[in-house]
């Protein structure tokens, strides 16, 4: 696997025509052109692919002919209604198109900007979609401490179970469950036992929560029966988007054992709708968490000296909440964490890699989640599970008074993400929200 390469595209330097791109704080800057699938509100029209750039979205299709060779392409597969026949040809055809795009974009070009202008719209004026249609989807558990302290709660003397530390663990979920950020989130019914009652019984989930996460888009596929070598891992993946695996915690602690997470994770799992490239994170990828003392080494199909050296990733990931009495009173959101990709302790390469370990193909638009990602702090915690100790102790918003041990209807959870290094620009993840609804009721219910 060859380390990230830095290229003209990421130059700090860089500004942008499209002067909204260039404030600082912006999600979108030239250097970082994240892919969408959009649609201007209020009309009848398809939808397709666009590119941010500031405030604004530019459909690239509709100006393909500013395009050649490989980037010409790529710009007519951005005119399908998702990312898909775009991810299916490769990070070449991504980087093509992303490279011409800079210079159309930069400030020191005067080509083209009528053409281009009219293919803009304002992404306050336009609904954005789900960027990706859903091939399979699989959660990862790679943030050893979102492991450590969940495994805490239930296990006290024993967090973590044995094989943590030798593969990346994960289960498979639902792809129909993905939806786009914004998009409904109802409380589920499922099966509920409290530790004093006999049985179990059918009603709301009473305990749900949220997870702080962060998804990896599949562009090329595989061949059935040819794992992919971690070397190549990276060469599968197109981008990333932040991601909540909202998680019905009562539903699953009486259905996980023996076989893992079921309905309590498949109602809902929000995405933003922006998917950040590979080749938009270069400058950002940095050496994986260094293990303990006495940890075991990777087995010798998840390690490699390149992806130890770069195959993290810094970046920031803020949960925020919002309650319908904050709404209400037109106050702020309330910041819940503030965690980094940077102390996952398996790399996306190794969940690629280990996912296809036994011959099992990736498709294209697979969704991977990385798992909840906390930190050693409590001020990196990912979860509610996490920040109340298994509703222990109640959080406290502090602009109402109100207490949470665990989401109540009307929440909205928020995340927000942003990679920053010195000598590069920053750039954003767009945001990633859902709002939980009361569940249906009982006529409403199977």
């Amino acid at each position: 696997m060859k380390s990230p390469e830095i290229n003209a595209t990421h130059d700090a330097q860089l500004r942008s025509w499209v002067e909204s791109a260039n404030q600082p704080g912006c999600d979108f800057p030239i250097q970082n052109l994240p892919f969408a699938v959009f649609r201007e509100a209020g009309t009848d029209k398809a939808p397709r692919c666009g590119v941010g750039i500031g405030d604004q979205i530019l459909d690239v299709s509709a100006c393909k002919a500013l395009f050649s060779d490989l980037a010409r392409q790529a710009a007519e597969a951005c005119a399908e209604p998702h990312l898909n026949t775009l991810m299916a040809m490769g990070n070449a055809a991504a980087s093509a198109l992303r490279h011409q795009l800079s210079r159309l974009l930069s400030a020191s070009n005067e080509q083209h900007r009528d053409a281009l202008s009219k293919a803009l719209h304002p992404i306050a004026q336009v609904e954005l979609l789900l960027p990706v249609k859903v091939a399979g989807y699989t959660d990862f558990f790679a943030s050893v401490h979102h492991a450590t302290n969940a495994g805490r709660l239930f296990r006290p003397d024993a967090p973590l179970l044995p094989n943590y530390k030798y593969v990346p663990v994960a289960y498979n979920g639902r792809a129909n469950s993905i939806r786009v950020s914004g998009a409904r989130v109802q409380r589920p019914w499922g099966q509920l036992k409290a530790a004093d009652q006999p049985a179990p019984v059918f009603a709301p989930a009473k305990r749900l929560d949220y997870e702080v996460e962060l998804g990896m888009y599949i562009g090329a596929s595989s061949r059935d029966g040819e794992p992919v070598a971690l070397q190549h891992a990276w060469d599968h993946v197109f981008g990333f988007s932040l991601l909540n695996d909202w998680s019905a915690r009562d539903i699953q602690s009486w259905e996980y054992q023996p076989l893992g997470p079921f309905l309590a994770k498949t109602f809902a799992t929000s995405v933003s709708p922006w998917v950040v490239t590979t080749e938009a994170l270069a400058p950002f990828r940095i050496a994986m968490a260094a293990r303990a003392e006495g940890d075991p080494a990777p087995l010798p199909h998840l390690l490699d000296a390149n992806d130890q050296a770069s195959g993290g990733l810094n970046l920031q990931i803020e949960a925020q909440l919002r309650t319908a009495l904050m709404r209400e009173k037109d106050l702020p959101a309330q910041r819940l964490s503030l965690s980094n990709t940077e102390t996952l302790y398996w790399s996306f390469a190794q969940m690629l890699a280990h996912h296809t370990s036994n011959g099992s193909a990736i498709d294209t638009g697979d969704l991977m989640g990385s798992g909840t990602v906390s930190g050693a702090s409590q001020e990196a915690l990912g979860s509610l599970l996490e920040i109340t100790r298994g509703g222990a102790e109640a959080l406290t918003v502090s602009a109402t008074q109100e207490q949470r041990t665990f989401l109540q209807d009307g929440d909205e959870v928020i995340f927000r993400g942003r990679c920053e290094r010195a000598g590069f620009a920053p750039i954003g993840f767009g945001i990633c929200t859902g709002t939980l609804q009361a569940a249906a009721s009982n006529g409403d219910t199977p």
